[in-house]
């Protein structure tokens, strides 16, 4: 076997969990199947004589190769697309355990979507190394480029956030608002009119965004309804900067969004944003339906 032949079946052989540590971090599949072609360009230009852990080497390199970017996404959003929610990636093609599966997949459910724009990369990073893949904080501090103390610190100041954000998710008030969030979009696709009168409030506003000011704000639920019936074919559920809110997003391609106000289980605001500067500066992630 020459040296490339060696090296294609090493990197095979850790190719299963390379794809999850990517997949964890980044929350995109194709991104983390990006993350992992860069992983091998990587490995295929390395002297690996004095690698001793394979394994370990290339989780720090996907690891790394993550954190720039989640840098680089951080910084230059180019295309309005939708986060898609994180979910069990359903292979075993390595020896994991299903129980452990089942464990990693419920700890970035919704939880990690509710924080996921406030979590800095180095953050995310240390979060998921060491909460979801268990390597030790000094592994972390190379891959971030900060102290062992540091990376505790941010794993640590993460796991509240996201400790806080599945309290949210898990309370009966955030069940019964997306309830009501379902409702209403299954009103407004349908274009059931009576069935919008019930998730909107009498005193319902509906403002369009400030780019467009030849369009009126709309005042109380029958001219809402009457408004949005039948007009949110490719609307889907999402979190807006951590809140309940709707994106219209034809094809993963996002036109606007609705911010909602949700007051006393009724619908009291509905926030048109249409203008691209005002959507990139959104937090926008995708819920499961």
């Amino acid at each position: 076997m020459n040296d490339h032949d060696w090296l294609v079946e090493q990197f095979e052989a850790y190719r299963n969990h390379l794809q999850k540590v990517a997949y964890r971090i980044l929350g995109s599949l194709s991104d983390a199947d990006d993350a992992v072609q860069e992983s091998w360009i990587r490995l295929s230009r390395t002297n690996t004589d004095e690698v001793e852990n394979m394994g370990g080497w290339l989780t720090t390199i996907v690891s790394r190769v993550c954190l720039d970017m989640l840098r680089t996404r951080k910084s230059r959003r180019e295309e309005l697309t939708l986060v898609n929610a994180p979910e069990p990636v359903n292979s075993h093609e390595d020896e994991s355990n299903p129980e452990h599966e089942a464990l990693l997949a419920d700890s970035v459910g919704l939880a990690i979507l509710m924080v996921l724009g406030n979590l800095n990369p180095a953050e995310r990073i240390s979060f998921v190394l060491h909460d979801i893949f268990a390597l030790s904080f000094s592994e972390i501090a190379s891959i971030i480029g900060r102290n062992e103390v540091a990376a505790r610190q941010l794993a640590s100041r993460a796991r509240r956030r996201v400790q806080g954000a599945k309290a949210t998710a898990d309370s009966e008030d955030f069940k019964r608002k997306r309830e009501l969030v379902d409702a209403f979009l299954a009103a407004s696709r349908s274009g059931d009119f009576e069935k919008l009168l019930e998730v909107l409030d009498p005193d319902a506003v509906l403002r369009n965004d400030p780019a467009f000011p030849s369009w009126p704000v709309v005042h109380g639920a029958h001219a809402v309804a009457k408004g949005l019936a039948g007009h949110t074919q490719d609307a889907r559920p999402v979190l807006v900067n951590g809140s309940l809110g709707v994106a219209i997003a034809p094809h993963g391609r996002l036109l606007f969004v609705l911010e909602l106000k949700i007051v006393v289980g009724k619908i009291s605001e509905i926030d048109i944003i249409a203008e691209q500067t005002r959507l990139l500066q959104l937090d926008l992630t995708e819920m499961n339906d």
